[in-house]
């Protein structure tokens, strides 16, 4: 199992689609949408005072669907029209802590590295550790963890920072177990929002007594 050292300096925490849609009052928002956006909120607060980059990333199409690809043939239109630009549920939630140096990011597609400037965004500021928090975990926070992955950057991914739905009759708690289990087993350090605050506090009080 990983143990990454965190070096703020050289961190990023990538919150995932946190945007009306996914967070509340849609047949896609997670059930706990609401939970995940408070304890995500205390996270960006701390890496902002630790200096860490907070980046917020957008699941969005196109106003015309014209890069909805092959989307359109597995999920019905009503919910894929629900993270169409022009539309309020797209948008982020209006709770979410975002502060003007936070840098947004519109993704195509579920992972926040695909056709997008990330990895150059994070490679041009020494970022070589992300953090990853938002929603859902099985699909958009996943595919987000295996980018980086195999972009080689460091991925923290947070169990309880992330959270989704429930498929048919499998639970979303089975479904975060499992995806967590295997994303700690060769993608990422899997740990809780209140042990990723732990690790900074104490390299940065660290810092401080330097």
């Amino acid at each position: 199992m990983a143990d990454f050292q965190v070096d703020t300096s050289k961190m990023a925490l990538v919150n995932v689609d946190m945007q009306n849609t996914f967070v509340e009052n849609t047949p896609i928002a997670a059930p706990g949408g609401r939970e995940v956006l408070t304890r995500i909120n205390g996270l960006v607060e701390v890496c902002r005072e630790a200096g860490i980059q907070i980046i917020h990333a957008s699941h969005v199409l196109r106003p015309d669907e014209s890069n909805v690809g092959v989307m359109a043939e597995i999920m019905p239109r009503k919910l894929y029209s629900l993270i169409k630009k022009d539309r309020e549920s797209s948008e982020l939630h209006k709770d979410l802590n975002v502060a003007p140096n936070d840098i947004l990011l519109d993704k195509p597609r579920f992972g926040a590295f695909h056709s997008t400037d990330l990895e150059i965004l994070l490679r041009s500021k020494g970022i070589d550790t992300i953090i990853v928090t938002g929603i859902a975990t099985n699909i958009c926070c996943e595919t987000t963890a295996r980018e980086a992955n195999v972009r080689d950057f460091k991925v923290f991914f947070l169990s309880d920072g992330t959270e989704t739905f429930p498929i048919g009759e499998i639970s979303a708690e089975e479904i975060q177990r499992v995806t967590c289990a295997t994303l700690g087993m060769a993608f990422a350090q899997v740990l809780t929002v209140d042990e990723m605050i732990e690790k900074i506090r104490r390299v940065a009080a660290a810092t401080d007594a330097a």
